[in-house]
């Protein structure tokens, strides 16, 4: 594994933060920041805007084919290098067993960051999935974007 993915990787898991990855440009692309492998899925771009309408960025949802994962990611197109509260939220519905509710299954990156948000990766094959993004201006004003309804079912 790179030095940067298990830097990445270790941020995430210990401490809830994300390092400043040495490629910004790679890492401005949703692609860049899910890793190889993993591609926009129909519909998966949506604005994170304020209520008043202003766009702070855009969370994307991503589909591995390879491995059945999705990736969520926030990234900014505002305040970007300002550390300000930001989330990616991946929401995934298991598909059901017979006579057994499932519960949906939520994954969540929520932190200051300069940049993006995320990776948020769950395995989702054959599962419905719903995705939230999240952007605090430096104002204190919240933009929110994403999918609330189930989709990508397939």
């Amino acid at each position: 594994m790179p030095a940067k993915a298990i830097l990445l990787t270790a941020a995430i898991g210990l401490s809830g933060v994300l390092a400043t990855p040495a490629n910004a440009t790679a890492a401005s692309t949703p692609q860049g920041v899910c890793g190889s492998g993993f591609g926009l899925v129909s519909g998966g771009a949506k604005p994170v805007k304020t209520q008043g309408g202003k766009r702070y960025g855009t969370v994307y949802l991503l589909y591995n084919r390879g491995t059945g994962q999705n990736c969520v990611v926030t990234i900014k197109s505002s305040f970007i290098g300002s550390k300000t509260q930001m989330s990616a939220r991946l929401t995934v519905m298991p598909k059901p067993r017979k006579d057994e509710k499932q519960d949906p299954i939520v994954r969540m990156d929520a932190g200051k960051f300069g940049q993006y948000a995320g990776p948020v990766k769950y395995w989702a094959k054959s599962a419905c999935v719903k995705f939230w993004g999240t952007i605090q201006g430096t104002d204190g004003s919240i933009a929110g974007g994403g999918r609330t309804s189930w989709g990508n079912c397939g």
